[in-house]
């Protein structure tokens, strides 16, 4: 992998794990609020899964499992 490509990786992971934190911040002051609207509570939830299995797949990318 090109260190160029590794960095826009690295550049791209931390983007979406601050994008998680994020939702989860935001996730969490609904649920405490008690007057959460439950569809965009799922919404967000659902869109915090997508994050991360894309942070998942960038991982990977870095760090590929090599089994010897």
């Amino acid at each position: 992998m090109a260190e160029t490509d590794e960095q826009a990786i690295r550049v791209q992971l931390a983007q979406l794990r601050q994008e998680h934190r994020d939702l989860d911040a935001a996730v969490e002051a609904l649920a405490i609020t008690g007057n959460a609207d439950v569809l965009q509570l799922q919404r967000l939830k659902k869109k915090k899964l997508v994050i991360k299995d894309r942070i998942a797949t960038l991982e990977d990318q870095l760090f590929p499992d090599i089994i010897a």
